[in-house]
């Protein structure tokens, strides 16, 4: 299977993580993405570095006022009195703004859900070339692969419209599913299996039936991201139907966590995409420092075989799956049992 990966995601190298009042090391840092690629490549894997791609579809997926801060908004932060090295929001409006105010601090604050999405100067370059792994991967799939992994950092699907939340900037999954649709495919679906919600990608095709999305996770009532990702949130409008989320109980097994995706499978063969997508997290292994699930290994390789039943293109993009010593195990189980 080719391996796309980008060398761009080093210079993304978060400093500051709240964790319940103190600041930690993040989770989300260059050494995952290490052991993710030499994982992949000891497998068999062929990695192919992306070429640069033109940004201009995530005017797409994207507002300009968000694109414009990730990308210019630390020149104004750091030339703040006193202002620390990375933009991290110490300000929120919630559900009471009625304005979109103009000052870096107002503007972290609306762009940045959380202290997880610190963005410091070399943030911007690093989502980018993360989009540009979403964009290679999807020429790979119009060009005939039948099976291709993107090795994306940082993740993108908790990314909104014009919001950064829990580790994302950028939304690299839809991205890939509207490169895609200008291609030309008709009709596209998403498999979440991270366990947090993909609450960004969700939120970009709710209104939308030609991109279906579907989720697998831990239920949020009590885990991040909290707000969204309950199962009587099935889209709007044109979308409505169009979205499925499958929560599950903390402390669910590699048997609870197969059926649900075997649940979702079904309903993907139900709406007939010509495409399937998968952001795949692997922090749902029992061992991952941000999981609530007892998910083994081989529950990777029983969730690859579920999906490898979907008979047309499947194109995974990494999400989660922090530093543990088995993290490099479980992509390559993962990525061994989905190819053909």
């Amino acid at each position: 299977m080719k391996v796309v990966y980008s060398e761009g995601h080093r210079s993304h190298d978060p400093q500051t993580f709240i964790h319940r009042g103190r600041i930690v090391q993040s989770p989300e840092r260059p050494e995952r993405a290490d052991m993710l690629l030499s994982s992949a490549i000891g497998a068999g894997h062929e990695a192919l570095e992306a070429s640069p791609t033109d940004a201009s579809i995530l005017s797409r997926v994207h507002t300009a006022r968000y694109l414009d801060f990730l990308e210019n908004g630390i020149d104004e932060w750091l030339a703040l009195p006193h202002a620390g090295p990375e933009i991290v929001p110490n300000t929120h409006p919630n559900r009471f703004a009625s304005h979109y105010a103009s000052h870096i601090v107002a503007r972290a604050g609306f762009h940045q859900a959380d202290t997880a999405c610190p963005i410091g100067r070399g943030t911007w370059p690093a989502a980018r070339s993360s989009i540009d792994v979403a964009l290679n991967v999807s020429d790979l799939i119009a060009r005939g692969e039948r099976r291709s992994y993107g090795l994306c950092r940082p993740p993108g699907h908790h990314a909104c419209t014009e919001m950064a939340w829990g580790f994302c900037y950028l939304n690299n999954v839809a991205t890939l599913a509207e490169s895609l649709r200008m291609k030309g495919v008709e009709r596209v679906a998403i498999l979440d299996i991270d366990i947090h919600h993909g609450n960004g990608t969700q939120q970009i095709f709710y209104d939308r039936s030609d991109v279906l999305t579907v989720s697998v996770h831990a239920n949020p009532d009590g885990f991040p991201v909290f707000f969204s990702g309950y199962a009587d949130e099935i889209g709007s409008r044109a979308g409505e139907g169009f979205n499925l989320n499958l929560p599950l109980d903390h402390g669910s097994d590699n048997a609870a966590f197969v059926s649900a995706i075997e649940a979702g499978m079904r309903r993907i063969g139900d709406y007939g995409p010509d495409v399937l997508l998968v952001s795949l997290g692997l922090d749902a292994y029992r061992g991952d420092p941000l999981s609530v699930f007892d998910v083994t290994t081989d529950g990777f390789r029983y969730a690859a075989e579920a999906i490898k039943a979907f008979d047309k293109p499947i194109a995974m993009l990494q999400e989660g799956g922090y530093p543990c010593p088995e993290l490099g195990d479980n992509l390559a189980a993962f990525l061994g049992s989905i190819e053909e």
